[in-house]
């Protein structure tokens, strides 16, 4: 799991049958510290309503990504697992919504 930055959104005319009906959002990974960015932006679906401007949790567990799409073949890498509480700015006051369902 890694602490990111949602910058935006993604939007596909054409994509996996996996990934319909979820929101991508664009997010850039952090340093542990929160502070700064930690290589190249990336895709994740996310299903608890994260926005621009927040910090999320995210998880690149090929297995718990299969589980939440419900999909054994799906592209999916990256999911949003939490949001943070606004404010916070390391990996250590986080408040995660349940993930269960989509």
């Amino acid at each position: 799991m890694q602490l990111a930055l949602v910058v935006g959104t993604a939007t596909a005319t054409r994509k996996h049958a996996s990934m319909q009906g979820w929101k991508l959002l664009v997010v850039q990974p952090l340093m542990a510290d929160g502070r700064g960015p930690d290589g190249e932006p990336v895709l994740a679906v996310d299903n608890l309503g994260a926005g621009r401007g927040e910090r999320v949790i995210i998880s690149s567990d090929g297995r718990g990504t299969r589980e939440l799409l419900n999909s054994k073949t799906t592209p999916v890498r990256w999911s949003v697992m939490g949001i943070a509480d606004p404010g916070q700015s390391s990996t250590r006051n986080f408040t995660t919504k349940g993930t269960a369902g989509h």
